[in-house]
């Protein structure tokens, strides 16, 4: 296998593990019903049992992408209604406050799911045993190429 091809295998599998994350579904499978309720993991994939924290310690890094990206959307709040509106700044709190804490928690799943692609993706890098891709449970012509 050529390095060319071997990039844009990696390429491809970032996409799909992406989109698969970002749809809030199985990183590795694509089916639905990663969460039990709201941003409750599951302990495995209902449909390809993947096991989504497979040691203690794993979605630590779920933690550093929440806050990292929380800090950067409550900068971004703040900064425009600074300079986007000559409200005082009882009322700029007011405001700023609860948009940022419903974006953080609602941010919540979808920092999991991410993170459970970031693994699955780094997993297929390394060619893990369970770091295999399989097509998805809808049938939706969404494959990923094999590592």
């Amino acid at each position: 296998m050529t390095p060319e091809a071997t990039e844009l295998e990696l390429g491809a599998l970032v996409r799909l593990v992406a989109r698969r994350a970002l749809a809030l579904r199985c990183p590795r499978c694509g089916a639905r019903g990663m969460f039990r309720r709201f941003a409750k993991l599951h302990e495995t994939c209902p449909t390809c049992e993947l096991v989504f924290r497979r040691e203690q310690g794993s979605q630590t890094g779920s933690m550093y992408l929440t806050a990292a990206v929380n800090q950067v959307f409550a900068a971004l709040v703040i900064l425009a209604v600074v300079l986007c509106t000559d409200w005082g700044l009882a009322v700029q709190l007011a405001v700023s406050i609860p948009v940022v804490v419903a974006f953080c928690i609602a941010f919540l799943p979808w920092s999991q799911a991410i993170w459970a692609g970031v693994e699955f993706a780094t997993d297929c890098i390394n060619r893990e045993e369970w770091g295999r891709l399989r097509e998805t449970s809808e049938g939706n012509g969404e494959h990923g190429a094999r590592s």
